[in-house]
Parts: structure tokens; sequence; C-alpha cells
């Protein structure tokens, strides 16, 4: 029934984990004792991701000066906060403590079982180990011997060597024998620094530990429970297929099965033995305070190992007192905590628990402590300020509550409303003469396009979707295509007919013929074609843009074919040069006639416009790409209208003398005579 030390160091690395400590030192004594022990401390250390700074062996005899000078400076230049002590009782530590108390006041001891029962420290050194962490083993008791250990003489049994080994032990009397003081002392010269002689008079008190919490209950407890073991094992054997059935070589297999099937003989200290067959006992986690040259030992804690995980270790902070200001809990790390929106970076040759702290990079978060890696955010997802949490990104698109959709939603009403009302006036005026001049036909066909052309602009506002992405290019270019060709019909028209004034011209057979009605079909059927071949093949669609702005979606519309795209705008474009030209070689003829030179005005701010959004169109991303578009779709729309249609409008409201067939008549006899 002794108990694993393994275990004792688990708690230990427990313990410390808990506390959130990773870096420590250790002390040991240098024996097999504290080889075994610091391995096992040092794989279960590991095991919780616990570093350790230093390692100090201590043997069994006095130091020398420059190896303890040596000692105190690895003590003193570590960061280590928390100092454990394992493998055997070694009285050169304490002596080490006697030389460098200073270094010591802030540190925090944890002490295993082997350490703890010993009672020269409790004794002698109480003050060098105040508020130290010890790992008890539970109270046990002595069962019906309490009398006998109260009335034990040491002066009337002089020659009991085991009460003389007692009262070196807890009275540290010196005993007659110097060569067992040496071997008590570990062989060292320590004893003379701590024994005296004793008088050996008077009734021995027992210390409480010694019934408690010492080896004897233990001892005491081992014995009963093998002598039962024994004689269960016995009557089993009486039976003679039993002891039939016994192999050679196996009774201690089946001893070991009876101590392990002993009953709850103990008084509440029911044995247990783990899958390897030690015993495991419940352990107290106690703090020792010196309170008025006494030792008290307060109970903080307790571990039981075959409880369920989150019941295993359970300590009261609140019981316990720190070497540190204020109390509070001491700090013994390498490095600090990576706070949530860093991560670990390890430093080249150090161990892992020293590490510099990186911010993680964009897109990425770390949301706890310490952490090893950063985690992506989802693509719909960013990173608060903070970096430690992972929030929904920012849509943008040309949304309705932007200033510069209202901006453009009242130009489009706007502009919507004056073609209306230009449309209006020409219908009332259609018989007038300048109305009939200019090609009533066309110049109604060229205003409706207009006019459509605005209501477009609403295609482009908004949150974009599929439907829309595929409509706004496709129905603006079709109608505003439509637009330019009334243009080019009305261009080729006014060349043909006044070309066609002049005696001989062979022009003159041109003029009967519907050429601007074939003109405006043509041209518009091949956009039309152009638009029905890209929506069949690669249509646009709507896209989301993660990667343009940090912790912005651009909601926008991809184009699916940037050749399709470009081809609609050439197109539109090609028209207009077309009819700058034919505009600009016409813009010589009579004014009262001739709308060439307004024509050719208003292909001068198309062409100029959309050579201009172009690049502007490629440079900016999101809305501002859309209001590009916009801006060229209104300007240009409004170009047209305002350079062909308001100076018709100005003659026929406020100059009705210039509106009528005398006076065109006129203007064209003088083109005529010259």
């Amino acid at each position: 029934m002794v108990e694993s030390s393994r275990i004792c160091y688990k708690i230990i690395s427990q313990i410390i984990k808990h506390f959130d400590w990773n870096w420590v030192g250790i002390f040991v004594s240098d024996d097999d004792s504290g080889e075994t022990d610091q391995l096992v401390l040092s794989e279960y250390l590991s095991s919780y991701g616990i570093c350790v700074d230093f390692i100090i062996k201590f043997n069994a005899h006095i130091s020398q000066r420059d190896e303890i000078n040596r000692n105190i400076n690895t003590v003193r230049s570590s960061s280590a906060q928390v100092i454990i002590l394992c493998g055997s009782f070694n009285y050169a530590i304490i002596e080490f403590f006697q030389n460098a108390p200073a270094i010591f006041y802030r540190k925090t001891f944890i002490l295993n079982p082997s350490w703890t029962t010993n009672t020269f420290i409790a004794s002698n050194k109480a003050e060098a180990f105040n508020k130290t962490i010890t790992i008890d083993l539970n109270d046990m008791t002595l069962p019906e011997n309490g009398s006998f250990f109260n009335n034990i003489c040491l002066s009337k049994q002089p020659n009991d060597k085991l009460l003389e080994d007692i009262g070196e032990r807890d009275y540290w009397c010196r005993l007659s024998d110097v060569s067992k003081n040496r071997l008590n002392f570990m062989n060292t010269d320590f004893h003379d620094l701590y024994l005296y002689r004793c008088p050996y008079t008077g009734v021995v008190v027992f210390p409480k530990y010694f019934v408690t919490l010492g080896h004897p209950p233990r001892v005491y407890n081992a014995l009963y429970v093998m002598a039962l073991a024994i004689h269960t094992l016995r009557k089993y054997l009486r039976d003679p297929v039993n002891k039939a059935n016994m192999k050679a070589g196996n009774y201690k297999s089946q001893l070991h099965h009876f101590i392990k099937k002993t009953p709850d003989l103990l008084k509440m200290n029911k044995p247990f033995f783990n899958e390897n067959g030690e015993f495991i006992t419940h352990y107290l986690i106690r703090q020792w305070f010196k309170v008025q040259k006494v030792t008290q030992y307060v109970t903080v804690g307790q571990y039981t190992e075959f409880a369920s995980e989150d019941k295993k270790l359970l300590i009261d902070p609140s019981k316990i007192q720190w070497r540190t200001k204020n109390n509070e809990v001491p700090k013994s790390r390498c490095t600090d905590k990576c706070l949530p929106g860093y991560r670990k970076v390890p430093r080249e040759g150090a161990q892992t628990c020293c590490y510099d702290c990186a911010r993680c990079p964009d897109g990425e978060i770390s949301n706890r402590s310490d952490s090893e890696n950063c985690i992506k955010c989802p693509d719909t997802e960013w990173p608060n300020e903070k970096k430690n949490q992972c929030i929904l990104r920012l849509e943008e698109f040309l949304s309705y509550s932007d200033v510069i959709t209202a901006v453009f939603s009242v130009l489009s009403a706007l502009f919507f409303l004056i073609t209306i009302g230009i449309l209006i006036i020409f219908i009332i005026f259609k018989d007038t003469a300048i109305v009939k001049a200019n090609n009533t036909r066309l110049s109604f066909l060229l205003l409706v396009s207009i006019m459509l052309t605005f209501p477009c602009v609403f295609l482009f506002l908004g949150r974009p979707a599929d439907i829309t992405c595929m409509l706004r290019q496709s129905t603006f270019s079709i109608i505003f295509s439509i637009a330019i060709s009334c243009v080019l019909g009305k261009t080729i028209m006014i060349y043909i007919v006044f070309k066609a004034t002049k005696p001989g011209s062979v022009w003159k057979k041109w003029v009967d013929m519907k050429i601007s009605n074939a003109v405006v079909l043509t041209f518009s059927l091949i956009q039309f074609m152009i638009n029905i071949t890209w929506l069949a093949a690669s249509p646009p669609f709507q896209e989301l843009d993660t990667r343009s702005y940090p912790g912005k979606i651009i909601v926008q519309c991809n184009e699916g074919s940037v050749m399709a795209f470009y081809s609609v705008l050439g197109y539109m474009g090609l028209l207009a040069a077309i009819s700058f030209i034919i505009a600009f070689l016409a813009r010589t003829l009579p004014d009262s006639f001739n709308e060439a030179k307004y024509i050719t005005f208003s292909m001068m701010v198309f062409c100029s416009v959309w050579i201009a959004m172009i690049p502007a169109y490629l440079s900016t991303k999101g809305k501002d790409m859309v209001s590009v578009e916009i801006f060229a779709i209104l300007t240009s729309s409004a170009g047209l209208l305002a350079c062909i249609f308001f100076p018709k409008c100005f003659l026929i409201l406020f100059r009705p003398e210039m509106n009528t067939k005398a006076h065109l008549f006129g203007s064209k006899n003088k083109v005529t005579s010259t």
C-alpha cells in the first residue's frame, strides 16, 4: 500500500497548469530517487506544456562556496517564480536556503510528500518555506492506539532503539551512536549543526502528524491489509479444487488479487489501485504558514484520482496566501501570454514556452490567448479591430440610401420629364416647317429612344442581382444604339438632300428612298444581335468581390465576357464616329435648314464622355465604377437631347417667325444661287 510517486508529480503539474504557469525551476536531490523523480516530473510537465528553466542538483554533502554562488546566480537570473522540490529530502538544499534567503523571498515553492512529511523543515526552516504549497497524503489515524502514544517516557526505556530514533527525528536529540547520526543525516556533517543532547526526561507527547500524516498509519494499514489478504488467500486454498488449479509461482498475482478485493476496513480510506497495481489515495493540497513561530497547515484543495475529470483537482484560491504584493497570483511564465488577435512566434533556439507575439494578418483572427495559428475568416466575414472575432463584412454597392443615388435619380427623372416635354412640343407643332423639315418620324423615334435611356439608370441602382446585371448593359446599349442610329440616319439624309439640290446631282435618285429607316433598322439590329449572342454565350451575373477592399464585400456585376462588353461599347462608338464624320462634312449647309452642326457637336460630346469614361471605369471598383457609367449615360443622353432638340424648341417657342415655309425656302434659294 505504497502510494504512487508518479501521481504526486502529476498533481504538481496540474497545479502549475491550474495557475497558468509554464516556467519553473527544479531543486532535486543528486541520487537515484532524485533522478527518477526528475524524469517523471519532466515527463508530466512537458505533457502539460510547462518548461523547466533550470535544474539544480544537490548532493548529500555541504556544498563549496563556489558551487553555492553559482546556484544562487542561476536562481537570481531566472524569471521562474515557482520552484519544485523533488527527490528525497536533502539537507544540502536546506543549507542553500540558509545561504541565500533574499532571492527566495518572492519565490513560490511546491513540495512533494517526501518533503512534506519531514519534520525538520517545519521545526527549523519554517520561515524559509512560509506559504509553501505542499502535496500531502490523506490523513489517516492509528485505530485504538491513542493512549499508547501518549504515555511513552524515553528515560524509562533507554535501550529502545526505535524510541531513540523517534527522539532524534522529532526532538532533534543526538544519538549515542555517532555513525547512526551521520547515517540519519545521509552521511553528511549536518548532524553537528542541528542535533543536541537531550535529557530524555518526561513523557513524550507525539506530534499530531506522527499518527495522522506520517508513515506510521500507512505502515499499520499496509500490514493490516496484507494480513487480511493472506488470511483470505489461505481460506481460498483450503478448497482442494482451488489449490489444484493454483499454478506454481502464481501466488503473487493471487495475493495481489485479494489485496485489491479488500473491503473498506479503514474508515473512509478505501484502498484504490490503478491499472498498474499502484495504490492510489486521496491527496490534500496544503499551504504552510508560520504564525508566531508556529507552523500551521491549511488545506486549500484536494486531488482525487478516481473522481471524474472535472472534479479531480479542486482548489479554493480564497484560502491561498501568496508572497506577492496585494496577494496576487504570481506570474511564472517565460513570456506573457499572446492576447487574442495575436499568434505565437517561436524564438529561435529557445524553449517552446518562450516566444514572441505577432499580430494576425489581414483576414485572420485568434479568439483565445496563446494561439499557435490564426484562423482565416469566411469569405463573407472580416476580423474586427482587435482581430479576435469575425464579423460580417460590409456590403458595398450603389444603394438607394446613398446621396449620389438620389442625385442620379433626380437627374434621370428630370431629363425624362424634359424629354417628354420636348416630345409633346413636337407633337403639338408637328405640322410646322421646322418639325417637318427635320424628318418627323426619325425625330420622334430619336426622342423616344433618348427618353428611354434615362430610366435605364435605375437598373444600375440598388443591390445587383443576376437579372439586373443581364438587363442593365443590354437594355441601355440597344436603346442608345437606336438613338445613335437615328442620328446617323438624320445625318445621312441631310447630307443627301443638300447634295441633291445642286443641278445634275447624282444624289437626287436617293432622296425618295427610305434610307434613314434602313439605317436605323440595320444598325440597331446589329447591336441587338451582339447582345443576344452575349447573353446566350456568357451572360453577366452577380459577383461578390471579397479581395479588392479589406473588410468589404463589393456586390457587383461581372460582365461575363469582357470582349462582348467592349464590343457593345465599341459598336456604339463606331456609330457615333460615323455620325460625327458625316455631320462634320455637312456643317456648312444653311443654318435655318441644317442641324448637321448640332449633330456634330452632340457626337463630340458623346465621344468625349465615353472615351473619358473607359479609363475611369477601369480604374475604379464597386459603386464608384457604377457611378462612372451612370454619369456617362446621363451626360451623353442629355448631350444628344440638348444639342439636337433645344435649338429647335427655342425656334418653335420663341422665334415662331423663323418657323415658316417661306423662311426655310428663302434660305434654300440662297444656297441654290450660290
